[in-house]
């Protein structure tokens, strides 16, 4: 078992915070997390492109190149792998795992679950020390009803782990818990059960997603607005050299 399949094991679950550039990367780092996912929406508007549209491989590759060596497990948000061909989506996942990536999250998008079992076990043929996390939009583009089929095909397939975002309910939570034969990862929901909360109904990774990059955009508009109505603004506010040493050697 690789280290970061190891934190999918632990007694806890594996707070996964999501970065969408270096520095984010590493102040996450410096805050003690041993373990860091990228936010394919936090990729994707910095860079000015549309998410989920496979329109950001090369931003992706990219970070993935800047952050692979640094000193933490860093997992790969790639959306659906920025292509519907497994063996271009396994040539992606080969190049992440190259540069130092440990995991990678594909998502289904509620395509065809064959298609998206298929990426899979191209992956895991191609990197098999890759982490892959297998996500499924039911609950964020269907009724939540096909759930359980589609996360089944894609265990069968090889994923290490699943992932459903938009799931909140915590009965909804612990029995699909009970039926998986591997880790299951939620999307954190403010409005939803805390994280001690998803600790005992059996969750393994809750990943911060793209609320983070959401949450820096409201603060320095928030900070803006504040300084030019004449208000100090309120907040942590890192140094200037702190975010500069960001930029050194690990």
């Amino acid at each position: 078992m690789t280290p970061f399949a190891a934190l999918h094991h632990g007694d806890g679950p594996l707070l996964l915070p999501n970065a969408w550039d270096h520095a984010s990367a590493m102040a996450l780092a410096g805050a003690g997390f041993a373990a860091i996912g990228t936010t394919s929406l936090g990729v994707a508007a910095a860079a000015g492109l549309p998410d989920g549209a496979s329109a950001t491989r090369d931003e992706t590759l990219g970070l993935a190149l800047a952050l692979g060596t640094r000193p933490f497990l860093l997992s790969v948000d790639a959306e659906g792998g920025f292509s519907d061909d497994p063996d271009e989506v396994a040539s992606f996942a080969r190049q992440l795992a190259a540069v130092g990536a440990v995991g990678i999250n594909l998502e289904d998008g509620l395509g065809p679950i064959a298609t998206h079992a298929a990426k899979i076990a191209a992956v895991k043929s191609a990197a098999p020390g890759l982490f892959v996390n297998a996500r499924t939009d039911t609950h964020w583009l269907g009724d939540g009803t096909d759930t359980l089929r589609r996360l089944d095909a894609y265990q069968q397939a090889g994923a290490d782990g699943v992932f459903v975002p938009g799931l909140t309910a915590p009965p909804a939570i612990s029995a699909l818990v009970a039926t998986l034969d591997v880790p299951l990862n939620v999307l954190y929901s403010p409005a939803g059960p805390t994280v001690r909360q998803l600790a005992d109904l059996g969750v393994s990774r809750i990943s911060l997603g793209s609320f983070l990059y959401r949450r820096a955009l409201g603060a320095a508009v928030e900070a803006a607005t504040e300084i030019a109505e004449g208000r100090p603004p309120r907040g942590t506010t890192p140094s200037y050299d702190a975010v500069a040493a960001f930029t050194g050697s690990p």
